[in-house]
């Protein structure tokens, strides 16, 4: 079958910048599938992403789908002929549904007898045909938010599109797409090339576009020659080093289709503002990268990317340090005007500001906060009085001038503020680490009252939400809880806190006046222990691990960590299958018989068989080994012990029969089961774990 590159482009006026990639990925993969749902063979597909441009390119792209066998049952032999081998009714009815005559059909021997069929063969329809259907079905598939109309079209679109290339090699597709006939004509620069280039067929598109239009199509491409480009510069005109931030480099790919690297400069007074101010004010508004010297020092310096090569590039330099200019001299006026009113002057303000309706303002959560902190403060080994005035002062740089314009800046000039009131160190570096770890794999709170005061937080919103019935639904997350429990249990299983959820729930719901919920405590720590699945899953410990930890219902993280990694070490034991299918076959038998009825005591007189004389003697052996263990929670060690039963396990149910008619002795053998399972239990139910009898 012929085969040819085919390209489309989708020509705009400037597309949103932060949803660029999203697009440009998401029209790749609308079309492809689009491509393989109609059984349309090709090699690859190729995106290309600019400000003014969607394009994708598939390599060897088939002329047509292929020809497809077509089999369609009608009545059966018996129905279809009469006595007198006639074509009945139901037959001469299914061959004119086909346009055939009855000489023209099959017959299909089956097991369930034999059938009148029509066989043909389909003729696959020709790629051009398909092709301008598939596209409008993927720009139809993109995720956009808000689409939107122009001029007097009806079509709609994230932007306004001005143009579209439709090729199949060299010849154009021309079936209309979003209401505009497809060319061969896509265009270059805004300012370097504001004229109609020829693309003569699909392997031109980027090199007609580069060396005609002043375009880098490739966002990849793109994006490599800004980082090195910006990487340079600091190096060669500064001896600094560039801090380049992938979001911000992505952002900056998508806002330029010829990048031009351009370094600037600001008043070295600034620098007396806290760093992070002046990076929020130049990566915000400017897009900006900034420069730091070889001790991470920031430097007065900025890295801009200009859309175009300028005849005068230090006009365009000097303009941007003109923008620069007011945005850092009011970071600096900010600065200077917050630090005139302590953060503890700020407490009252934070009382008509409303966290949520029916729990209260700011201020109300942070005594609760407060309260809370400090008992936890005490279990961990931190200063209670730290901690609660930590979290009486946490919010206050909510209402600080610098926060209002840069609310990234949260907990960061908290600590800035406290350090000049002159706060206890911890207390200031604490304002900051309530809110880590802010995203996955962020650091987390380095001293313990940062640590007690980030749990406190997060345990009060959790539980205040659940307590009015409000907990996150399907994808519906408003307060970001998913997140805030992940955030706790990585704080107390990294820092190793010796912390129980369910208690620390308790005294968390002690601080609200009133709460709707009967047990809100208990629904966040189950809540919360769901969480431990998806932390595991990503860690590659399978479900089944957590499954047989969390039938437990261990309520203390770090405890909950230890079993989980033990049940994973102990399930690549050669032992582990058979001891769990042994627990598997222990739990039924003492369901059946009424778990709650059976003992652990086991009489040595009643026992008769070798078996269960030699399992119960190993069974003693390994209590007196494993209790311990259990008590300083090394769980590993415990599991590998255990795992010496297998034999006499298996030897036991070969050679011993349980439910025998002596009612004595058939009990007794339940409680050494019941031991036995017992003592895996103190671990985890290892009757969960997959066997070679599960499919």
């Amino acid at each position: 079958m012929a085969i040819q590159d085919f390209l489309v482009e989708i020509g705009t006026e400037e597309l949103p910048p932060r949803a660029l990639k999203t697009l440009s990925r998401a029209f790749t993969n609308g079309l492809t599938k689009g491509l393989e749902d109609a059984g349309i063979e090709f090699a690859r597909a190729e995106s290309f992403a600019a400000p003014r441009r969607l394009a994708i390119r598939v390599r060897e792209l088939a002329a047509a789908q292929p020809d497809k066998a077509v089999e369609r049952r009608g009545p059966a032999v018996k129905a279809a002929f009469d006595a007198a081998g006639n074509p009945t009714r139901a037959l001469t009815g299914f061959a004119t549904s086909q346009g055939v005559t009855p000489d023209q059909l099959d017959t299909l021997e089956t097991d369930k007898g034999a059938w009148v069929v029509y066989r043909t063969v389909e003729q696959g329809r020709a790629t051009t045909e398909l092709l301008p259907g598939l596209i409008e079905q993927a720009l139809a598939g993109l995720p956009i938010p808000k689409r939107m109309r122009w001029g007097a079209h009806r079509t709609e679109f994230v932007r306004p599109v001005h143009w579209i290339v439709l090729l199949m090699g060299n010849k154009v597709i021309d079936s209309p797409i979003m209401g505009l006939k497809p060319g061969n004509k896509t265009r270059g620069h805004r300012f370097h090339c504001p004229e109609s280039l020829i693309i003569p067929t699909p392997a031109d598109y980027e090199i007609v576009l580069r060396k005609e239009g002043w375009v880098i199509a490739d966002f990849a491409e793109r994006r490599a020659k800004i980082r090195a480009g910006v990487e340079a510069i600091a190096r060669e005109q500064a001896g600094g080093t560039a801090v380049i931030d992938d979001e911000l480099l992505d952002e900056v790919t998508s806002l330029n289709e010829w990048p031009v690297p351009l370094m600037g400069r600001f008043e070295e007074r600034f620098l007396e503002v806290p760093p992070e101010a002046l990076i929020s004010s130049m990566k915000e508004h400017q897009k900006y990268f900034h420069v730091v010297d070889s001790d991470n020092r920031m430097l007065p310096l900025f890295i801009t990317v200009a859309n175009l090569e300028s005849k005068d590039p230090g006009q365009v330099i000097s303009g941007n340090e003109k923008v620069i200019r007011p945005r850092l001299s009011d970071a600096a006026f900010f600065y200077e005007t917050d630090r005139k009113t302590p953060l503890e002057d700020r407490i009252e303000r934070l009382k008509p500001i409303v966290f949520q309706e029916k729990l209260g303002s700011i201020h109300d959560k942070s005594v609760r906060v407060a309260a809370l902190a400090a008992r936890i403060a005490g279990v961990i080994g931190s200063d209670p009085a730290l901690a609660e005035r930590a979290a009486m002062l946490a919010k206050t740089d909510l209402v600080t001038e610098m926060v209002l314009e840069f609310t990234d800046l949260q907990g960061i000039m908290g600590q800035y503020y406290a350090v000049h009131d002159g706060e206890h160190a911890d207390v200031a570096r604490a304002l900051n680490e309530q809110y880590m770890p802010r995203f996955a794999g962020d650091d987390l709170p380095a001293t313990l009252t940062g640590c007690a005061l980030a749990i406190a937080d997060r345990l009060d919103s959790l539980v205040g939400l659940f307590g009015i019935n409000q907990p996150p639904s399907g994808t519906r997350d408003p307060f970001g809880l998913r997140r805030a429990s992940l955030g706790v249990l990585r704080i107390i299983i990294d820092r190793q806190l010796p912390l129980d959820l369910q208690t620390c729930c308790e005294w968390a719901a002690e601080n609200f006046s009133s709460l709707a919920a009967d047990d809100p405590a208990t629904a966040v720590v189950d809540y919360m222990l769901e969480r431990f699945r998806a932390h595991y899953d990503e860690q590659g410990i399978g479900a089944e691990v957590y499954l047989a930890v969390h039938a437990r219902r261990p309520t203390r993280p770090l405890d909950f960590d230890q079993r989980v990694r033990a049940v994973e070490a102990f399930r690549q034991m050669p032992e582990a299958e058979a001891l769990a299918a042994a627990n598997k076959r222990v739990s039924n038998i003492l369901t059946k018989q009424g778990a709650d009825q059976v003992t652990e005591t086991v009489d040595g007189h009643l026992l008769q068989e070798d078996a269960e004389k030699a399992l119960a003697e190993q069974v003693n052996l390994q209590a007196d080994r494993v209790l311990p263990l259990f008590e300083k929670g090394d769980y590993t060690a415990a599991l590998s012990s255990l795992a010496s039963l297998r034999a006499p396990v298996d030897r036991f149910f070969d050679e011993v029969m349980v439910m025998t008619d002596d009612e004595a002795v058939r009990n007794n053998r339940l409680a050494l089961l019941n031991r036995l399972r017992n003592l895996f239990l103190r671990v985890a139910d290892i009757s969960l774990l997959p066997t070679s009898g599960q499919g």
